[in-house]
């Protein structure tokens, strides 16, 4: 999804509401705006825009809930933009579904970016299963990984990461909800699995471990992957 997409803003700030208005629209989106959660939610179904920018500050309904009633049925990418920095505010909206977390005040060109890589990754999703980055190609259909158009050996439990990692590549990525995906319930507080794992994953697929480039770390988080 290029420049042309739809972006719903859902915010009570007028401030933001304009200044989202003007670097959106400058960059040729098509901007709509919703200044509460009822506004909001009902925008999202009549117009099924293609990305939703969410404020948590709503004055009718927080914003956590927000999220997780649309993610009952909306599977479109959406990005926190809030005042609320708080770890446990971050991490419990990546658990409800948000796509990104960017915190006001926030720079526009990063914010743009976020937008870019989140519609990237959703009409990437749709094509055939075959991701490249860097030395490194997989096909997620036969499972097969290459580097340097050499099979790359991954255990079972490597590959499940990874492929959690590119099929959802720019988004951050919480431990529980890695933790949960590949090992189970039972092991969302295990921690360690999951470091031991991405340590693994990165000696296999990064040029340097020791400053990844795709395997990306959120301090205090999660993880995210990047491909460019």
């Amino acid at each position: 999804m290029n420049n042309g997409a739809q972006i719903l803003v859902i915010d009570d700030e007028i401030q933001i509401r304009k200044l989202l208005e003007i670097t959106l629209d400058s960059n040729n989106y098509k901007t709509i705006f919703a200044v509460n959660a009822k506004e909001g939610l009902s925008m999202v179904a009549n117009y099924q825009p293609d990305l939703v920018i969410l404020d948590l500050g709503l004055p009718d309904e927080d914003g956590q809930i927000v999220l997780k009633r649309l993610r009952e049925w909306y599977t479109n990418p959406i990005i926190i933009l809030t005042v609320k920095s708080a770890e446990d505010e971050i991490v419990k909206a990546l658990d409800n579904g948000a796509n990104d977390y960017l915190t006001k005040p926030f720079r526009t060109q990063e914010l743009l970016a976020r937008i870019r890589t989140a519609l990237r990754n959703m009409v990437s999703n749709e094509k055939e299963p075959i991701i490249e980055f860097g030395a490194v190609s997989i096909d997620l259909a036969s499972r097969i990984v290459r580097l340097n158009n050499e099979i790359l050996k991954l255990t079972m439990t490597e590959y499940n990461l990874l492929s959690i990692f590119i099929k959802n590549e720019g988004r951050v990525l919480t431990h529980q909800y890695l933790l949960k995906q590949v090992w189970g319930n039972s092991y969302a507080d295990q921690t360690q699995y999951l470091r031991v794992f991405v340590a693994q994953l990165r000696k296999k697929i990064e040029e340097d471990p020791n400053r990844p480039k795709f395997i990306i770390t959120e301090s205090g988080v999660g993880y995210r992957f990047n491909t460019s």
